[in-house]
């Protein structure tokens, strides 16, 4: 059964190129898979995007909302929620 939505497996089909040179799937069911063995993360708000790259540990330092939207990990799905998938 699927972690996510169709929605958001379209969305990530459409736009997987901004991290990947190339495709890593090609329809919903190997989307949904890729996204599960990379633990790829829904979140609801850039706010949230920016909290889940600080328990990475990752330095966010002086990074503003739109440079985190803009961050090639970061999918923007239609409804609003974000689809964070490390490469």
């Amino acid at each position: 059964m699927s972690n996510f939505s169709d929605e958001v497996l379209y969305a990530f089909l459409a736009k997987q190129e901004q991290l990947f040179d190339e495709p890593v799937a090609e329809n919903l069911e190997e989307a949904d898979a890729f996204l599960e063995d990379c633990m790829a993360v829904l979140v609801d708000s850039l706010e949230e995007v920016k909290e889940y790259f600080e328990e990475e540990g990752v330095d966010v330092g002086e990074m503003s909302l739109d440079e985190f939207e803009e961050a090639e990990e970061v999918f923007k799905i239609p409804n609003g929620q974000y689809l964070i998938v490390e490469g």
